[in-house]
């Protein structure tokens, strides 16, 4: 394939990605926390099986089958639930944001697990990526901790999901890149996904799901996001600029909050979209502490 033309359609998959706080947020509103996550996971997970296809399991590591499993599905868990669990709109945004902490705890666990080299630029980094998730959370006040706390307080749930699952994705990157050998497990993770969420949707007490036009649309578009953006990416990765997309994928904090505030009509504060802009700065940095290191 062209590389341009790969470089694009990978690039396509950050912009699908993006929108997944908005939609995810919008059908758990119609369908419930658990059972709209599940109905999402069961579409994308068909809609994987098309595109990027069923791996051959005899390929896999059984590090990377059973870690990657586990870590995937409890990742992909902590970012519905998070969404969907958060009182109000505006909170399932700033609850995003904080999953975002991911792509520079990424370059951490890669330097501390897997060898990565790295320059001391990689502190700074991470430190205005902390600093902007809290400069969120701090509302229209910025960094006031008193803030800071009464928000965390008002739906610890939803802000430990996001905290966590932020800590889990960065540890599925780190076992992906060093124990998957270029085997893709996609297709069978987020149908283990959509399994875990209907036996939590059928063995525990959970809202009726209402079914609408606008839930279904954007159960349809959240589907196809999540789907064709796992094959979109494969195919960025392989026969695309990965530094290209690396780099651009750093800012989806910022185009993933702007589409939210579309989808969900919830407008934010400046203040907000400083602490955003913080938390691509600090990721770039992180990522950059580790090209000039190899430069």
């Amino acid at each position: 394939m062209d590389r341009k033309k790969a470089t694009l359609i990978g690039l396509a998959a950050i912009v699908l990605w993006s929108t997944m706080v908005g939609l995810i947020r919008g059908v758990s509103e119609g369908l419930g926390p658990v059972g709209g996550a599940a109905m999402i996971y069961t579409l994308s997970g068909l809609l994987c099986l098309v595109t990027v296809g069923f791996p051959n399991l005899r390929r896999f590591s059984p590090r990377y089958l059973i870690a990657g499993s586990v870590l995937f599905v409890s990742y992909e868990i902590c970012l519905a639930l998070s969404l969907g669990y958060a009182t109000t709109r505006h909170q399932a945004i700033e609850v995003g944001m904080v999953n975002y902490l991911w792509p520079s705890l990424t370059i951490v666990f890669a330097i501390l697990f897997n060898r990565q080299r790295s320059t001391l630029w990689v502190i700074p980094g991470l430190l205005i990526s902390l600093l902007g998730v809290s400069w969120v959370l701090g509302g229209e006040n910025g960094l006031y901790p008193t803030e800071i706390t009464r928000n965390v307080i008002s739906n610890p749930l939803s802000y430990g999901l996001a905290f966590v699952g932020a800590f889990i994705w960065a540890a599925y990157c780190t076992v992906t890149s060093k124990y998957a050998n270029g085997q893709n497990g996609i297709t069978l993770f987020v149908l283990l996904t959509a399994l875990t969420l209907w036996v939590k949707y059928v063995f525990s007490d959970q809202p009726e799901m209402v079914f609408s036009v606008p839930v279904m649309i954007k159960l349809l578009m959240c589907g196809v996001a999540l789907g064709f953006g796992y094959a979109s990416w494969n195919i960025g990765i392989l026969h695309g600029n990965v530094t290209l997309l690396a780099a651009a994928s750093y800012f989806t904090p910022v185009l993933s909050a702007a589409l939210a505030v579309v989808l969900l009509n919830a407008p934010l504060s400046f203040s907000f979209w400083q602490g955003a802009m913080m938390v691509c700065a600090g990721s770039l940095l992180c990522w950059y502490a580790t090209r000039t290191r190899r430069g």
